[in-house]
């Protein structure tokens, strides 16, 4: 397996990557949901440099010179929003999900007390991905496609400590 991939704050210089990883990752959800139109896959590059300008941090992981995942957090209100986790596919299941995922909660300020994130309620795989790393479900609504997705929440461990 080598080296794990390092995990830094992406700049605009990696939206292209971060477009085409995203795309690729997210290619399985919608071919589960029957539905090509997910948000994730209908961003444009645009999009994704605007976001990637601030506030919210996005993290990149590089093996060597590529980008094989990222993720995005930002803080509203207290609480750290984690989306588009994303990670190539012939990356997946070597933990890299798991590394960003971490990596983003501990890069936010103190002040975050807990985290929040949406994924599909009918997608086992990322439902048991967040709940090895503490997030619990507490409730269900549509994305704008009527797919039903899952909230899931976890306590900062600022605050658990």
């Amino acid at each position: 397996m080598g080296t794990p991939p390092l995990i830094a704050r992406a700049t605009t210089a990696d939206a292209g990557e971060i477009l085409t990883v995203q795309r690729a990752a997210y290619l399985t959800e919608a071919q589960h949901y029957r539905d090509p139109f997910l948000p994730p896959l209908t961003e444009t590059l645009d999009e994704i440099r605007t976001v990637l300008t601030g506030p919210t941090l996005v993290l990149a992981a590089r093996d060597g010179d590529r980008l094989v995942g990222s993720v995005r957090v930002s803080v509203i209100d207290g609480v750290g929003h984690v989306g588009r986790l994303a990670v190539a596919p012939d990356q997946q299941g070597r933990g890299i999900g798991s590394r960003l995922l971490a990596r983003a909660e501990a890069e936010c300020p103190g002040h975050v007390d807990r985290f929040a994130l949406f994924t599909g309620a009918d997608s086992p795989h990322n439902l048991r991905l967040y709940e090895r790393h503490g997030y619990r479900v507490v409730g269900h609504r549509p994305d704008p496609n009527g797919h039903s997705l899952a909230l899931l929440e976890k306590v900062s461990a600022l605050m658990s400590s």
